[in-house]
């Protein structure tokens, strides 16, 4: 998603991290969220866990936003917005939250399928002709010699990671190295130059970005292997022309924001809400560092186009809102946005049959509309997270929505993501025990 090795991020929710989560309760998911609602001591493990980090000053501020069922929003939130920032953590405050984008766009995409104007097996090249006769890297660490691909790139494919494309910073192959010198770099970090972070050249206006994305090889053939990639980015524009929308953005505002009441999620953050907006730090030694200010954002700036793959700034009081329509099979104060059947979809195993996900961010899970689908012991979870530290998902087999919201890259030089799922298992299931005791 961004330049150089040592930023890639690794994806979340990985096999496990919420297992068994609600099983065994023989509670439905109303059932559950009434006996959280009377649990006492709620999210002890959490709140101790963002005082550690705020206390140590690894970060000037965290926030955690957890409700159950069709509940207000509870917040634990510790510290400020940046450490020269006075201003307290909170549900308004305005984050970067990058790769949690995807799950919002395969949303917008289960619309256009749910209305029959897109379909989940219909090659991209029916939206997007650049992408008609693709080529697939034949050794992709050696260089891009090359193949033709013998199956079409499909909307399934797009949604699931398994359509074949690298992805600029993240892919360290040839492939990722080609897509970076081209400018095919779908995200934004900083106005700084960062060795490592900062995109060579410039990325380019749509038409060109296509035309660039569909000359660099596959790393593999289409529906065979998931390999995270740009690839909701790219659908983004498909879903801009099979709509006849002026824009992606003005899609997912018509479609989804407005009327779910997003008022507060941007492509572009208007120089007005700067006030809210968290300073994004780089983690160097173990030393946070200013990245991306709020009042020179990079945020701030017009884009080629709207990145379906990671462009949001949201806060957390409105992602939680987007989280909410998930578990509410698409219903949010009583309003239908999204459709129970396009949501059920959504949020169920799309893979292609045969994917290989061995040695992968979801090995031994599924994969949905942009985010990870747990199977077995952890059927009900559905979300992502995102390149600056943040986590939101949903279990819907008990009734949970969950969100993480921090500013630090790379996520993993701190362990804080997979710390967090940890300690909102062991609190939630603290609730649902005890209250059913």
């Amino acid at each position: 998603m961004i330049a150089g090795s040592q930023w890639s991020r690794r994806g979340l929710l990985g096999a496990g991290c919420l297992a068994g989560l609600g099983a065994g309760l023989g509670m439905s998911p109303a059932q559950a969220a009434d006996a959280a609602s009377a649990a006492p001591g709620a999210w002890p493990t959490v709140s101790a866990l963002l005082d550690r980090y705020v206390a140590k000053r690894r970060l000037p501020g965290a926030l955690a936003a957890f409700g159950w069922g069709d509940a207000p929003l509870a917040i634990v939130a510790r510290g400020t917005e940046a450490f020269d920032d006075a201003d307290a953590m909170g549900a308004q405050s305005l984050f970067r939250v990058y790769s949690m984008t995807k799950p919002v766009t395969g949303m917008a995409a289960m619309i256009l399928i749910d209305e029959g104007r897109m379909a989940l097996d219909q090659p991209l090249a029916d939206f997007l002709p650049e992408f008609a006769r693709m080529q697939v890297a034949i050794d992709p660490e050696k260089g891009l010699e090359s193949r033709p691909a013998t199956t079409p790139i499909t909307i399934r494919h797009m949604l699931t990671h398994t359509a074949g494309f690298g992805y600029a910073g993240i892919t360290q192959n040839k492939v990722g190295e080609a897509l970076l010198a081209q400018g095919v770099t779908p995200a934004i970090a900083s106005r700084m130059v960062v060795p490592g972070l900062t995109p060579p050249v410039p990325t380019p206006e749509p038409a060109e970005f296509l035309k660039r994305a569909a000359a660099v090889p596959l790393v593999a053939e289409p529906g065979t292997r998931w390999h995270y990639s740009m690839s909701l980015d790219i659908l983004g524009l498909a879903i801009q022309r099979a709509a006849g929308a002026r824009s992606f953005a003005r899609f997912l505002q018509d479609r989804i924001f407005r009327p779910a009441g997003m008022h507060s999620t941007f492509f572009r953050v208007p120089r007005r809400e700067t006030g809210r907006l968290a300073t994004n730090y780089g983690i160097a030694a173990e030393v946070p560092v200013p990245l991306d200010r709020a009042a020179d954002s990079v945020f701030l700036d017009h884009t080629p186009f709207a990145y379906g793959g990671a462009g949001l700034v949201s806060t957390p009081a409105d992602y939680d809102r987007f989280l909410r329509l998930i578990l509410g099979k698409g219903l949010i104060d009583g309003r239908r946005v999204i459709s129970e059947r396009a949501v059920a979809l959504g949020t169920s195993n799309l893979l292609p049959p045969g994917a290989d996900t061995r040695r992968t961010f979801i090995a031994g899970a599924g994969f949905g509309a942009g985010g990870r689908v747990g199977l077995g012991a952890d059927e009900g979870q559905f979300g992502w997270s995102g390149a600056a530290g943040t986590v939101g998902f949903v279990h819907a087999k008990i009734g949970l929505r969950a969100g993480l919201y921090v500013q630090f890259m790379p996520p993993g030089v701190l362990p804080l993501q997979q710390e967090f799922l940890d300690a909102t298992r062991q609190d939630a299931m603290a609730m649902l025990t005890g209250a059913r005791a």
